[in-house]
């Protein structure tokens, strides 16, 4: 049973409907609030670690009715204005700002900007980083078994939609095995 209540306009209001709106904007962060109107990311084309990665966590932890976009690297800027769209991963381009950041990888960087700080998704960013980022195997050994299993899906030649959606199995797995390491 909706409650309705005048404020003195004539007009009726429903209290039911201002209270779930009001639940609903208290939850979201504004950059949350943000990616309900603007659900799109653009990225690299022929997806790997943190391109994969990186959508997972968008989807399971930000915005899940996130849309991705995969284009040639030198049509991201472009494509991201065009379709108001977020740019990640792609650390040629300065301009983006969810990108690698010094040693870290895209992910990492999502997980700062986003405030996000499990421990078990902390663990998961090292092992991305490990994975992805030349130099840093040393980080978490189970970096090069993703690494592998990455490369495997893209010698499959699957579309990076197809590589996503049979990969975020992996990572929904991966997260349970470090939250059990805890």
């Amino acid at each position: 049973m909706a409650l309705k209540a005048s404020f003195g306009f004539g007009e009726n209001v429903c209290w039911t409907e201002i209270g779930r709106a009001l639940r609903e904007a208290s939850v979201r962060s504004a950059e949350q609030q943000h990616l309900t109107l603007s659900s799109r990311w653009v990225t690299r084309i022929n997806i790997k670690v943190d391109r994969v990665a990186c959508p997972w966590l968008i989807r399971r932890f930000i915005d899940p009715r996130a849309e991705f976009i995969f284009v040639p690297e030198n049509e991201l800027l472009q494509a991201a204005r065009a379709m108001n769209a977020t740019p990640f991963d792609a650390p040629k381009i300065s301009e983006i700002k969810l990108n690698h950041r010094g040693e870290r990888c895209t992910f990492e960087a999502i997980l700062e900007d986003f405030h996000l700080g499990d421990a078990a998704l902390q663990r998961l960013g090292l092992i991305v980083r490990a994975a992805d980022v030349k130099g840093q195997d040393d980080d978490a050994p189970e970096g090069i078994g993703l690494r592998a299993v990455a490369n495997g899906f893209a010698a499959m030649g699957l579309s990076d939609e197809e590589r996503l959606a049979r990969q975020f199995p992996v990572y929904d797995a991966l997260y349970r095995y470090v939250q059990s390491l805890s």
